[in-house]
């Protein structure tokens, strides 16, 4: 996949079906767009592109920033792996944001990305104001020289499935719904960091403790199920902690929020390595144990709840 990343010197050579949108969770309405791409880009024989910003508009507007499931590293890999052999991560500027849609249209989607077809959904909006929409791709196609598909949201028991909605059951600790609405599984990535090895020293457990990407979301404190995809690209079962360890005075200091995986029948060193977890099922919420013989115990019932 060939990506120009929060620069506006791009130029697409050949012809592209285009998807604009922040694609953050790669859930299954993505997933639709996207196979509606590939279709179109074999039978038309052009490229599957996506135009989306490094950085959300309404955090640059508003100041506030709002966590993603999918940070933008994680994003790319989605993406490759859907088959976009284009993506556009566009600095959102002070000139695209008084850009009406019209001229987003003419300026930048065809005129940089060589945009032939495009695939929407209903309620795309794009340009100053939320000038582009559904209604303006399809008037001015004809004109300018690009065909219009827009693909209904998918749904489920009634409600759109969004990046919203992920959010919602993550932040409640409904990984096993989260995963469904992804139709993946919900994964973070990042470098094995040094802890305070009383895991390991203290416990008897030892743990590895990733680093949480900078924007990252994670899902609601507590223990989960898991599984680790370790450097070799073998996966090893264990049981996740996400929080604060507040039954632990050197990370309850610490206040941000940590992942600390136990891995089941696995020793060596991760340390400074890159890692992947996944989290399949949600077993208790993050507790408060009165000593650390208590907070053993309870870690020897989740590796039984898990079994071996």
């Amino acid at each position: 996949m060939k990506d120009w990343i929060e620069t506006t010197e791009i130029q697409i050579p050949v012809p592209t079906v285009v998807s604009i949108g922040k694609f953050d969770g790669d859930h299954k309405g993505h997933q639709k767009i996207f196979s509606c791409m590939r279709k179109i880009a074999a039978r038309e024989h052009c490229a599957t592109a996506i135009f989306t910003f490094g950085t959300p508009p309404a955090q640059i507007v508003t100041g506030s920033s709002r966590p993603q499931i999918t940070t933008n590293a994680e994003r790319r890999k989605k993406l490759e792996s859907a088959g976009i052999e284009y993506l556009v991560e566009y600095p959102f500027t002070a000139e695209v944001a008084a850009m009406s849609g019209e001229d987003f249209l003419k300026n930048i989607l065809i005129g940089r990305m060589n945009m032939k077809f495009i695939v929407a959904g209903p309620d795309c909006a794009f340009g100053r104001n939320r000038s582009g929409n559904a209604e303006l791709l399809q008037r001015l196609g004809p004109e300018l020289g690009f065909q219009t598909f827009i693909i209904e949201k998918e749904q489920d028991e009634g409600r759109d499935i969004s990046s919203s909605y992920i959010r919602e059951e993550l932040q409640n600790g409904n990984i096993g719904k989260a995963n469904e609405l992804l139709g993946s599984v919900y994964s973070v990535e990042g470098i094995v960091e040094r802890g305070n090895h009383i895991g390991g020293s203290i416990l008897g457990f030892p743990t590895v403790n990733l680093s949480v990407p900078e924007g990252k979301l994670l899902p609601r404190h507590g223990v989960y199920e898991t599984e680790t995809q370790l450097p070799d690209g073998s996966w090893v079962r264990g049981i996740t902690n996400v929080g604060t360890n507040p039954s632990v005075k050197e990370d309850r200091q610490h206040h941000r929020a940590r992942i600390e995986t136990f891995l089941l029948n696995y020793s060596g060193d991760l340390y400074d390595q890159r890692i992947c977890v996944r989290f399949l099922r949600f077993l208790r919420p993050e507790l408060k144990f009165d000593s650390l013989d208590a907070l053993k115990e309870q870690i020897q019932r989740d590796i039984q709840s898990i079994g071996s």
